[in-house]
């Protein structure tokens, strides 16, 4: 099992210099991945005050840091973004960090808050046949291929976008959705991994037997039946981290991400995530 650093792009988080520091600091201590949140807003009612940065920034900074942490954002609601202008941003970033991105894609939300606060669609449905048309003319544009697309939201005219991707055919993409809706982890079968929510909330580590059932669903549904990487997260101590994540490894999860409790202010607290990145990753 591998194991990242998930923070917002809000609080200490929205300035690129205390990211680098955290990226550093979590290569040295032994973490494989650092993820970042992909908001303008998110609620407007908790976060009203807070700086926000923007992500792809976030991670330019994170990897001018460091050499081998995988970086990328847990999620990026796609349909909120033109394809081609977010094609462009992770292939710099992918060709900057040697090949370390890893996509992560999913509706977004708030939805009212992230899309309605500025005249943007709503509709979940809608947003759902975005996202799904994005992702395939982001593997295309990755790829460094001449495209031509006439789809029911975007259109294409002859487009090669270049430089491709240093990861070919393209970074892996991970798919965020809420269990048990069946409908995300089917959409994240497509890809290369899965990032279930669970009802127990973010900064809570999942149950075993929930993860178990992710991992079944989602190969079920996989066409060419082969691997894939399931995240599992929430917040644990050094003591009792080993425990924790040693369950959920065994029942299907390949990585554990690190995350804060989403109604505390440690979430955003650069020191409290500094405490604990330096006292290691959990290994099972």
């Amino acid at each position: 099992m591998r194991c990242s650093v998930n923070i917002p792009n809000f609080g200490d988080f929205a300035d690129p210099r205390t990211v680098a520091t955290v990226a550093r600091a979590a290569e040295d201590a032994g973490w494989d991945g650092l993820f970042v949140w992909d908001h303008v807003v998110h609620s407007k009612e908790m976060r009203r005050g807070l700086p926000f940065g923007d992500p792809w920034m976030l991670l330019t900074a994170a990897a001018l840091a460091t050499s081998r942490l995988r970086l990328g954002t847990l999620v990026t609601p796609v349909a909120r973004r033109r394809p081609e202008q977010l094609a462009r941003q992770v292939a710099t970033l992918d060709v900057l960090s040697g090949g370390r991105v890893i996509f992560g894609a999913g509706l977004g939300g708030p939805v009212e808050d992230e899309f309605g606060s500025f005249g943007d669609e709503t509709d979940p449905v809608v947003l759902a046949e975005k996202l799904d048309e994005g992702l395939g003319l982001l593997a295309r544009y990755w790829a460094g291929e001449r495209v031509d697309h006439d789809g029911p939201h975007y259109r294409v005219r002859d487009v090669e976008l270049l430089p491709a991707t240093a990861q070919q055919p393209r970074p892996p993409v991970w798919v965020g959705g809420f269990w048990p809706n069946r409908r995300p982890f089917r959409r994240a079968a497509r890809w290369d991994g899965v990032v279930p929510l669970f009802a127990s909330g973010h900064g809570a580590p999942p149950a075993p037997d929930e993860v178990r059932d992710v991992a079944a669903y989602v190969a079920e549904h996989r066409p060419d039946g082969g691997g894939f990487d399931l995240v599992a997260g929430g917040l644990t101590t050094p003591e009792a981290a080993a425990d924790v994540v040693g369950p959920l490894a065994a029942a299907g999860a390949t990585w554990w991400d690190e995350r804060g409790r989403y109604e505390s202010p440690d979430l955003y607290s650069s020191a409290a995530v500094l405490r604990r990145i330096e006292a290691g990753p959990p290994r099972p």
